[in-house]
């Protein structure tokens, strides 16, 4: 049998390190690839990502740091390393074969500084490195590569939502994938020392945040349950640091962890495990005319400010968060409130979606065509009295009241739609959603979004 962990005969020099050995592997590095990537994709639609581009940017940053200190002996060219946030409370981090990891916004809030973060992403990377999913899955003679990405998915996530996910797996997938022996999580412990030292982190902050998991209490966090401890991983750790001289070297940017930490802070609560398997079977019924009973807190009274692109910026009630940005436009909405269906389409029932169309400088011929244009996908859709002068952005607008038939409740929605001219040429819109018998709760909160809007389209 291979050796999966030799050491090397230098141990008194500072170029002393152990030296890894990847485990058997029947799978081509282009299957990790494929499954990964399938895998990815079918994340992306489950799980709620925070979508924070000042967070995503942060954590990308310290990933693609890691990345660039792969010993040459572990990089893969075909692998695609890309680091995205979930937006779930409890702590937890898993990495796909061939590069794609996802952090839970509980882990990035339960860490006390970056190298801790960075210590938990060069583990969950080691894994892909070292190719432990496909390993695993040679063990399982079974299985098919083409077959496993949507199987393996709620092995991939752990958890209530995991469950859910893997809803008719087969038994034993969660074996095979990416909840790993005691064996492959002590490489992914030694590898993940190796590259933190490369990249100029202090490896020790990787035994501080397995400290920090440990101490959680009760049941501990989902990472330990699908993240072994292999015996004396904390003295393990620091014994590799001493070898490789870095236990000198900083945990990373103070400044730049805190300003993110006071950002999540900042946040509307994240979801909890219950919270996403309940939107999960709610999802479906987004256009399909489902019935789905939908219960959230009305807007806060304080504002948080957010700016999706150079031209604007804009105050939401501070309960509510960026959901969706698609192209010309970005939707703001409670916890609760967002569905995506499985074909694709997506809908919300509480919130505001701000966006630019096409316009030709004539305002109310404009409007009217944005709303012949949102009546072909809402059939339903209908005007509720006539368009009004209002104040969008400090600018001269309409607004006009509409009544639709909610997608996901089936039940009667208010709709209020405003608009105003950019300089551009291009039509500014604002549209605000609510349940027609929440309609007193919502009206103020959708004008004082409308305006407040800030337009810098010189």
């Amino acid at each position: 049998m291979v050796p999966i962990v030799l050491l090397t005969v230098a141990l008194g020099t500072a170029s002393a390190q152990t030296h890894i050995v990847a485990p058997p592997n029947k799978y081509k590095v282009s299957d990790d690839v494929k499954l990964g990537q399938e895998a990815a994709a079918q994340v992306q639609k489950e799980m709620p990502l925070l979508n924070d581009s000042s967070v995503d940017e942060y954590v990308a940053g310290v990933g693609q740091r890691l990345v660039r200190a792969i010993p040459p002996e572990y990089q893969h060219p075909e692998f695609r390393y890309t680091f995205r946030v979930v937006n779930q409370k409890e702590i937890n981090a898993f990495a796909l074969p061939g590069g794609p990891m996802f952090l839970n916004r509980g882990m990035l809030e339960a860490a006390h500084d970056e190298g801790e973060i960075a210590g938990v992403m060069a583990h969950e990377m080691s894994h892909v490195m070292l190719r432990h999913g496909t390993a695993q899955a040679t063990k399982g003679e079974k299985f098919q590569i083409g077959a496993i990405a949507g199987q393996v998915l709620g092995a991939i996530v752990g958890g209530t939502a995991g469950s859910i996910i893997a809803n008719g797996s087969n038994i034993g997938l969660s074996t095979y994938f990416l909840k790993f022996s005691r064996e492959y999580e002590s490489q992914a412990d030694i590898l993940g020392v190796q590259v933190m030292a490369r990249a100029g982190y202090n490896p020790q902050s990787m035994a501080n945040m397995f400290r920090t998991l440990a101490a959680q209490g009760g049941g501990g966090p989902e990472f330990l349950s699908d993240h072994p401890n292999p015996g004396n991983r904390e003295q393990r750790i620091l014994q590799e640091a001493k070898l490789l001289n870095a236990t000198g070297n900083p945990s990373g940017s103070t400044a730049e962890f805190q300003r993110v930490q006071a950002r999540l802070k900042g946040m509307s609560p994240a979801l909890t495990a219950q919270q996403i398997e309940q939107q999960n079977q709610r999802r479906g019924s987004v256009g399909t005319a489902g019935r789905a009973v939908v219960n959230v807190d009305p807007p806060s009274a304080s504002f948080r400010t957010y700016q999706p692109n150079n031209a604007m910026r804009i105050s939401v009630p501070a309960n509510w968060s960026p959901v969706e940005s698609g192209g010309s436009s970005v939707t703001y909405a409670p916890q609760g409130a967002y569905f995506q269906g499985d074909n694709g389409g997506s809908a919300f029932t509480h919130g505001v979606e701000v966006g630019v169309a096409q316009g030709t400088g004539d305002l109310q011929r404009d409007t009217n065509s944005l709303l012949r244009n949102f009546a072909q996908s809402n059939p339903q859709l209908q005007q509720s009295g006539n368009a009004k002068n209002d104040n969008v952005g400090g600018r001269n607008g309409v607004t006009v009241q509409l009544a639709n038939v909610s997608e996901v409740t089936g039940q009667p929605e208010y709709i209020s739609l405003s608009t105003t001219e950019l300089r551009n040429g291009g039509l500014l819109y604002v549209i605000g959603v609510a349940p027609r018998t929440e309609a007193g709760t919502y009206d103020g909160a959708f004008r004082k979004v409308r305006q407040n809007i800030q337009i810098s389209d010189r």
